[in-house]
């Protein structure tokens, strides 16, 4: 077990090393600048967290503490112009005075009493088409301010039309810190249930659709579970589930998913046979991550079927992440699609169109930041899983120009 520890270890801190290498990490960065800058976007986070707050360390708010109750917050990010940066990745500020015309930044932040975060809420919902919320769980090593800014940049580049609310749990941020962080994912799973149970509850929202990476997969999954045993089935609110990268035990998944009962078309996986931080986490816990499975072989295909979870492949799939880790959210064509389905109000597969097809017909034509032909390019992790837009991914590449790799 000993050497297990340190291959993980090592395993993430070569990773950690390899991210530090292009960009510090954020810290103290929380700091309001109370202006909204020319050309800048603007995304507004509601924070629901079980971490400690941080009254110590200026533009820092929380800490990786547990903290004894539920908090609140309202956060209000800035994302640089789109021409000065590219879709899928995060500018982190650098300092406690970045540039907004090319980094991110904090216009206004705020801890909420209950009260008032519950009024700000729906003050927002009641705007939102089809009065949808996002919840937004992160994963492993995550500081509260790298939380704030990576759900700003999904939000803002998926373009999905949603109220966002990220739930946050008490990450140390720290590599050596992976048995506290999840505990903390534990410690964190009736917050998280409440937090569900009170959008449910809410005449407000209409639908709610979940987006947990990584070890926050392992929280979220609890919560459902619990919530399912409790009230003998999940909030009929519950649309959409996506699993982004789980690092979940797959054995003990499969008992989470019979025990949630989820109905048809809720659950999404997003997988990966090249994730990195997903094999050292398999070197640790000795048997195979979910979101590290290979949705084509057994015993993964089975159980995927009979539980009827969608699963996007994404091992081919290039990122800005060189652990192939965040695909999810840093690669365009992804966290576009993502945001189409949303905005839409749809699970990312129904009726008898293939969802790639789909997909691609909502942005036939716009070229992505990477200089693709997005319509084709979004397709195309969906064609591995999609035999309806494996059909017609071809044709649709050679119309746009380009080539259909031999794997699609």
């Amino acid at each position: 077990m000993a050497a297990q520890r340190i291959a993980l270890l090592i395993a993430l801190f070569l990773g950690a090393s390899s991210l530090a290498a292009c960009a510090a990490r954020p810290h103290g960065s929380l700091i309001a600048t109370h202006q909204a800058p020319p050309g800048a976007s603007v995304v507004d986070l509601l924070v629901v967290t079980t971490r400690s707050p941080d009254g110590v360390e200026p533009g820092v708010m929380f800490s990786g503490e547990r903290g004894s109750s539920i908090s609140f917050a309202d956060i209000a990010v800035s994302i640089p112009p789109d021409a000065n940066r590219r879709v899928g990745e995060v500018q982190w500020p650098e300092g406690p005075t970045p540039d907004p015309s090319r980094q991110f930044t904090v216009v206004e932040a705020s801890v909420l009493n209950r009260e008032a975060a519950i009024a700000a809420f729906n003050a927002r919902i009641r705007k939102t088409p089809l009065r949808q919320v996002l919840v937004f769980v992160h994963g492993f090593n995550t500081r509260f301010e790298e939380a704030v800014y990576r759900f700003a940049q999904i939000v803002h580049d998926s373009e999905a039309r949603v109220t966002p609310v990220l739930f946050t749990w008490p990450s140390r941020g720290r590599l050596l810190q992976y048995g506290y962080d999840h505990e903390s994912a534990s410690f964190s799973r009736d917050a998280l249930e409440n937090l569900l149970q009170a959008l449910q509850r809410d005449p407000n929202v209409g639908e709610i659709s979940i987006l947990a990476h990584s070890m926050g997969n392992w929280v979220t999954l609890e919560a459902l579970r619990q919530m399912a045993i409790r009230d003998r089935g999940l909030a009929p609110k519950i649309r959409n589930v996506m699993l982004a990268a789980p690092d979940v035990d797959f054995d003990v998944f499969r008992r989470q998913i019979v025990q949630i009962g989820a109905r048809p078309s809720i659950f999404t996986l997003f997988a990966s046979r090249e994730d990195e931080a997903l094999a050292a986490s398999r070197k640790f816990w000795g048997n195979t991550r979910v979101g590290a499975v290979d949705p084509n072989v057994e015993p993964y295909r089975d159980v995927l079927d009979e539980d009827r979870i969608k699963v996007v492949d994404l091992t081919t799939i290039a990122s800005s992440d060189p652990l192939g880790h965040s695909t999810f959210a840093s690669s365009p064509q992804v966290v576009r699609s993502i945001g189409v389905r949303l905005a839409q109000g749809q699970p990312l597969k129904d009726g008898q169109a293939g969802v790639g097809d789909r997909l691609g017909l909502m942005t036939a034509g716009a070229v992505s930041a990477a200089g693709e032909v997005a319509g084709a390019a979004v397709s195309a992790p969906f064609a591995v899983v999609d035999p309806v837009a494996r059909e017609n991914l071809g044709e649709r590449l050679n119309a746009a120009g380009g080539r259909l790799d031999p794997q699609y």
